[in-house]
């Protein structure tokens, strides 16, 4: 974005920079010639540069304090100068930067770091296919504070954009090395499609994640919210858009960034299980309330002899370990007037704190920028990421339910398959270690672009073609070492590749005060999918692990493959009078070949949106205080396309059965597709209101927004008789509404002083208003007409059973230690139909987060909050049905005994009529996100080493979590990741690190 600021800001002042010029070389030449007596002779040299990226400032003024002695830097940030003598200061600015003074002491070489001034600079922010100045901009567009994007200890950008912005909700799931969070814009508008944004890198769709993209060479990052600001991507914009831009190279001489950090990991707050003499107690607390005769101190032969002859685990020490994470950047960019480049490659390893997790990820990004004539700019991008997730791993959750008398190795210090034995409920989890896995995931991609302007002044084409290959490939082999005595290898290959051409033609007019600026797209895109798996069971030797997969005794295999083609056109026109009334209109219409036979592939989508910068309105020239007040209004529809090919159609599979003596092949018909299948539509309504005081010290926005989805994607369930379950299906609505606030505050700048705050706060409601049309819930999948998804359904708990009470004309099956719920209905009975309530949903009530900045002199601190309140969710780190008696519990379950007569935790053996009792649980929290300490080395020191810029910082990530949630981590999740990961079998790792950025 800084080459596209400084480029509209050396082009709007090009003619003033000129005159300038003149001007100062005119004073230079008549106070040399009236005065030359003061002139000693004495001449200064130096260079200015910005202080965020190093970057040489063309065209700053250099000005002996007091006089009209001055001068103007060169391409190369260059300048030198004669002043009066030693004590002289010189006055440095440069439009759109502070304004710098340095005394001379003496001194005749100087490096000039200028800061930028975001006040006086009209900023300009990106948008769908293009910028605009921040001042003109309808839509809902946020960005993401820049800083959160350097010195951070994170292994991609979803941790470190995180509580940053006021509607974008990231939820962190695990910390397994190598995953990203899940993504939602303001919330939740289907139900079984895809609910994530649409990402879009240097303009043009992104297939890959976010894994893949190095957060150094992130130059911006910004969050489209509004149908207006998203509507021109049609869609695949219902979701939200995150808009990524890259550094590019700049005019000047070549720069190095160098950037490195190391840090350790580990585990904040570990859910540890019950140590030996709990444990113990424990098992004589079940037979008691069994009431079954305790004959050993413990129930299986292998801790029996272990307890005799003290031996002990701590399995949760065995399987974790200190994490280790480290990242190397080093990026060079430079170029002349024609031509600028971008370079960079990054190498990322991390050791996780759970035994064989371990990720790496290279990454290699090159930008090109020609200007090959006044008329033609061309320009490529080449983007490749290797993502390494190899490796056995070890099992957290069953270390967490091992016996403390239970040992890992045996007697030959080789793993011990049932460290319990005779119990083989539970296997050692170090077991996965053994297992032979690779798994690599891939991305490759090319971008090339054209500029075209021809002789009508205004008028530009752009021709836009990417190309992506993602391959992935995973293959495992379990063997006699992980108790698979047949041995067991499988191989998995998949590959998407997709390529997009866009051809936009935009033309900007001045009329007077009135500025138009109208763009066109049409595009054309196509994904092609494969994938293939091979499987084999039985094998000799363990010694060719999965290399040898032919020599199994049973093999089998699956592919599959699919095509899907997109073709959109869109038109935009944005108009401004005087910069106080704007205007912008938005028609996309996108054709996409998954959907029906019997309906219209394509779907038109529509936007408008108003703006009013009443700031800039003559009846607020005397309001001084006020720099920015700007009202927003915007209405318009989105589409979700987010289906797999395939849908719409029946489709058939193939199965092995026996006929005659032989095994012949036959056909099925494997699902049920649906020919009438077309868009998911959302219309949605955004108010906002931007505003800056007192010289912009209190900024920020005001948004509230609702939004309607109709026509949902969703599998609905069909009568068992046609031989199938469900079918996809256009039914149901939704509704969104919600407000958003945005608060940045300048609250100190004194001297060498500086303390900033930045605010976000956002709250939203999720109804579904329709699913069926009947006007009935769907209890079974958890979906209420008039209550938000992911509502938490079931029974009321209101206590314990306690000794003496008597159940009978309440829940007649119930015991002590039973827990006791609420008779919703007052018949008597508790069951699943009248006695079951919505008790809160998963979704927060509202999030936040604060930032606070603190600057003295070449220090800075800074530390972010984030918080999520008003979550509700099944606890299954106490909902352990310890049903033998034979698996260790967390310590924290301070299970109900008759000493114990807890009002709060059930008994030993109250999971025989627990009901599916979820343990709803408070989930809200508050977390010390990310602190940071940096320090910038004085260029004083710096120049006689020809270093531009050295920073040093220390930080700390996921510090501590404030929350009454009992487990590993409120964020957590149960579902099911693939590959074995469970993501409650990895916890929430707290990070310090050390780092350093150095620009040469």
């Amino acid at each position: 974005m800084d080459f596209l600021i400084n480029y509209e800001l050396l082009t709007r002042y090009k003619f003033k920079a000129i005159v300038s010029v003149f001007i100062i070389f005119f004073c230079v030449s008549v106070g040399y010639a009236e005065s030359s007596p003061w002139v000693q002779n004495l001449r200064v040299t130096g260079t200015v540069t910005s202080q965020s990226d190093g970057v040489p400032l063309y065209g700053a003024t250099v000005i002996e304090k007091g006089t009209d002695n001055g001068t103007v830097t060169d391409f190369d940030g260059n300048f030198s100068l004669e002043v009066s003598g030693p004590n002289s200061v010189l006055v440095v600015t440069y439009i759109g930067f502070t304004q710098q003074e340095v005394p001379l002491n003496g001194k005749t070489q100087f490096s000039i770091q200028l800061i930028e001034d975001t006040s006086q600079l009209d900023e300009v922010v990106v948008i769908g296919y293009g910028t605009q100045k921040r001042s003109d901009v309808t839509g809902s567009v946020t960005s993401v504070p820049s800083e959160r994007l350097e010195n951070l200890p994170v292994t991609n950008l979803t941790q470190a954009i995180q509580g940053t912005t006021a509607g974008l909700n990231i939820s962190t799931g695990s910390s397994v090395p190598g995953s990203q969070g899940g993504i939602q814009i303001r919330g939740i508008n289907s139900i079984n499609a895809n609910t994530s944004p649409f990402i879009v890198v240097d303009g043009t769709p992104f297939y890959g994640t976010l894994n893949d993209i190095n957060t150094r060479d992130v130059k911006s990052i910004e969050v489209l919210k509004d149908a207006s600001a998203v509507a021109i991507y049609g869609t695949r914009g219902s979701n939200g858009v995150i808009l990524i831009t890259t550094k590019r190279g700049k005019t000047g001489k070549p720069t190095i960034n160098y950037s490195t950090y190391a840090g350790v990991e580990d585990i904040p707050h570990k859910l540890k299980p019950m140590g030996p003499e709990a444990y113990i107690q424990k098992y004589e607390d079940y037979m008691e309330q069994r009431g079954l005769e305790q004959t050993d101190v413990l129930p299986n032969t292998a801790e029996i002899d272990n307890y005799n002859a003290g031996r002990m685990a701590n399995w949760l020490d065995e399987v974790t370990q200190t994490g280790v994470i480290q990242e190397h950047n080093i990026s060079f960019s430079g170029g002349t007037e024609n031509a600028k480049y971008f370079l960079s490659g990054s190498y990322l390893d991390e050791k996780g704190v759970v035994k064989g997790y371990q990720y790496n990820r290279f990454n290699f990004r090159s930008n090109l920028d020609l200007d090959i004539t006044d008329w033609l700019t061309t320009g490529v991008t080449v983007f490749f990421a290797n993502n390494n997730y190899d490796g056995g791993r070890a099992n957290l959750l069953n270390a967490t339910a091992m016996s403390p008398y239970s040992v890992p190795y045996d007697e030959n210090g080789e793993y011990d398959i049932y460290p319990m034995s005779p119990e083989q409920l539970y296997e050692n989890p170090l077991l996965g270690l053994t297992t032979d896995r690779v798994d690599h995931i891939r991305n490759f991609s090319g971008t090339a672009y054209a500029i075209v302007k021809p002789w009508i002044d205004g008028l530009q084409y752009r021709i836009n073609a990417s190309y992506y290959i993602n391959p992935r490939f995973n293959a495992t082999y379990e063997g006699r070492a992980a108790n698979d005595n047949n041995g067991t290898a499988y191989i998995y290959n998949a590959e998407t590749k997709n390529w997009i051409i866009e051809n936009l033609l935009t033309y900007t007019k001045d009329i007077e005060k009135h500025h138009f600026d109208v763009t066109l797209l049409y595009s054309a895109q196509e994904t092609n999918y494969q994938n293939s798996s091979i499987t084999g069971v039985g094998f000799l030797s363990d010694a060719l692990s999965y290399h040898g997969i032919e020599s199994a005794s049973n093999i089998s295999g699956a592919s599959a493959s699919n095509k899907t083609t997109l073709l959109s056109q869109m038109a935009r026109l944005n108009y401004s009078y005087d910069s106080r009334y704007l205007l912008t209109l938005t028609a996309r219409r996108d054709g996409y070949s998954a959907f029906g036979a019997n309906t219209d592939k394509y779907g038109l989508f529509p936007s408008v949106a108003l703006g009013w910068n009443i700031a800039n309105e003559s009846f607020m020239e005397n309001a001084s205080k006020i720099n920015q007040l700007k009202l927003r209004f915007s209405y318009g529809e989105t589409g979700n396309q987010a289906i797999d090919p395939n849908q719409t159609q029946s489709t058939a599979g193939t199965v092995l059965y026996p006929f005659g003596g032989s095994a012949l092949v036959g056909t099925y018909i494997n699902g049920m597709g649906n020919a009438n299948l077309q868009w998911e539509t959302t219309t949605s309504a955004n108010l906002g209101v931007d505003f800056g005081f007192f010289d912009n010290r209190i900024s920020g926005t005001v948004e509230v927004y609702k939004s309607k989805t109709k026509d949902i994607l969703l599998r609905r369930n069909i009568p068992n008789i046609t031989g199938f379950t469900s079918i996809w299906d256009n039914i149901g609505k939704m509704e969104n509404q919600g407000l958003e606030i945005t608060l940045n505050t300048v609250n100190v700048n004194a001297n060498d002083f500086k303390w900033e705050t930045g605010i976000n706060f956002s709250t939203y409601k999720n109804e579904l208003v329709e699913i069926y049309g009947d006007g009935e819930d769907d209890i079974a999948n958890g979906w209420f007409l008039g209550e938000s998804l992911n509502s938490v359904y079931t029974y009321k708990k209101v206590g314990v059973w306690q000794e003496g009470e008597d159940p009978s004309n309440w829940d007649p099956t119930a015991r002590p230690g039973d827990i006791k719920f609420a008779d919703i209905n007052g018949d008597g009975q508790i069951d699943s139909e009248n006695d079951r309530v919505i008790q809160g949903n998963s979704l927060p009530d509202w999030t936040g987060g604060i930032t606070n900045t603190f600057s003295y002199k070449n220090f800075t601190f800074s530390f972010f909050i984030q918080t999520a309140q008003g979550i509700v969710k099944g606890n299954p780190d106490i909902n352990y049905g310890d049903e033998v008696g034979r698996r260790n519990v967390p310590a924290d379950f301070q299970y109900w005994t008759p000493e114990n007569a807890s009002n709060e935790w059930p008994s030993l053996v109250a999971y025989q009529n627990n009901k599916g009792y979820w343990f709803p649980k408070d989930a809200s929290y508050t977390r010390i996100k990310d602190i940071r300490l940096s320090y910038n080395v004085p260029a004083a020191v710096l120049e006689k080493y020809n270093i531009q810029s050295l920073m040093l910082y220390v930080a700390g990530r996921n510090l501590y979590t404030f929350t009454d949630w009992i487990g590993w981590d409120p964020e957590s999740s149960q579902s099911y990741r693939g590959s074995g990961d469970w993501t409650n079998n990895y916890p929430l790792v707290r990070t310090i690190s050390l780092g350093l950025n150095v620009s040469l």
